[in-house]
């Protein structure tokens, strides 16, 4: 798995606090994409349970990661996981363009090649 100590949050949500964090150094974001990323976090946390993160690698790809806290007997592990990954299939071009955006705004890549 890919360190993402070192990463950038674009955005999260929590079951535990009610609350959903959008990286306000994202807000360039169209106001659309934004809302689909709010109603894909608070989803997850409110079928889950549990937090979840979209996290930027210092590569700049974009991984999802979730966590639960120990006590939390509402967490489901094994939707957790089919969650994400149905968050990956359903949203992949969502996820696509937002990787190549992180990689052309902020680390200066060049912008990919359709195929």
């Amino acid at each position: 798995m890919a360190d993402i100590t070192r990463g950038t949050v674009l955005c999260g949500a929590s079951s535990y606090s009610r609350k959903f964090y959008f990286n306000p150094e994202f807000a360039s974001l169209p106001k659309g994409i934004q809302e689909d990323l709010k109603i894909m976090c608070v989803m997850y946390s409110s079928e889950v349970s549990g937090e979840i993160e979209l996290v930027f690698t210092p590569d700049g790809d974009l991984l999802i990661r979730a966590d639960h806290r120990e006590d939390d007997a509402l967490f489901d592990e094994i939707g957790s996981g089919l969650k994400i990954r149905e968050m990956q299939r359903k949203r992949r071009e969502l996820l696509e363009s937002l990787e190549n955006y992180y990689k052309v705004t902020r680390l200066g890549q060049a912008v990919p090649e359709e195929a």
